[in-house]
């Protein structure tokens, strides 16, 4: 299987699997504490947890941390994110919560490069451009770590051409079992069409299509692997043999702290 050839420095790369990485910070619902919230970041900071965190285009450029396409679940408001700008959308409150939504730029503020930084950038088949650009701007003069990634191969694509110095990844997962076959040749080769295409640093694996033959050959090749997302010990035991990293909701095992 062809692999894309490392265009960074390793060195570059090492904060990746430095330390766990709580899933849009470490949230908890009960407590008040929103996910994608400044409270969940800090939370996670003051534990040395790395940071995953989403982000969507506002309808005037600019990219705000939140998983949702639309507000209803999260926030007091409703409406789709992508039809709304910045200053519609910057008095919104998160749920159960004062925190209003914040852009990148503010997280990024925030976090002062305290731990690593995950972001995932949240985008449609024929529209992910904008949200590249948007993104690259709010790394700009970033001095942390930080690492971009998605599920749309174009973004990790657009990286590679346009800002090969930011660390990027896909975001990969199966829709059924029948990924776990070795000899499921259609499957492997549309994956590997993926990578080849994205030409990413990492990737960001399913923690239910663990262990997977394709992933393990990708470990093999040197690729690094961060398992999400990962709840319970069953599935830390899991991804403690089939990825470098965890991306984790709730509490790791003894002894798995940052």
């Amino acid at each position: 299987m062809f692999w894309p050839k490392l265009d960074i420095e390793k060195s570059a790369l090492s904060f990746l699997t430095r330390q766990p990485y709580a899933h849009r910070g470490l949230h908890d619902e009960a407590a008040g504490i929103p996910e994608n919230s400044l409270a969940a970041f800090d939370r996670a900071i003051e534990r040395g947890y790395g940071l995953e965190l989403d982000v969507r285009m506002t309808r005037d450029g600019d990219v705000i941390v939140f998983h949702d396409p639309n507000l209803d679940r999260m926030t007091d408001g409703r409406g789709q994110i992508a039809l709304m700008s910045w200053q519609q959308l910057k008095g919104f409150k998160l749920k159960n919560s004062d925190e209003t939504l914040k852009t990148l730029h503010d997280i990024l503020l925030h976090v002062r490069g305290r731990v690593p930084v995950l972001i995932e950038v949240k985008a449609t088949e024929n529209k992910f451009l904008p949200a590249c650009f948007a993104v690259r701007r709010a790394l700009e003069g970033y001095r942390g770590a930080a690492a971009v990634m998605s599920f749309h191969p174009g973004v990790s694509a657009w990286f590679a051409l346009h800002a090969p110095k930011v660390v990027r990844g896909l975001v990969m997962t199966e829709t059924d079992g029948r990924a776990f076959s070795k000899y499921n040749i259609r499957k492997r080769i549309r994956r590997q069409l993926l990578v080849s295409k994205a030409k990413p640093h990492f990737i960001a694996y399913d923690i239910r299509r663990l262990p997977s033959p394709f992933i393990a050959a990708a470990r093999e090749r040197g690729m690094k692997i961060l398992a999400w997302t990962v709840r319970g010990d069953a599935a830390h035991a899991v991804a403690a043999k089939a990825a470098d990293q965890v991306i984790f909701e709730g509490e790791l095992p003894a002894g798995k702290a940052a």
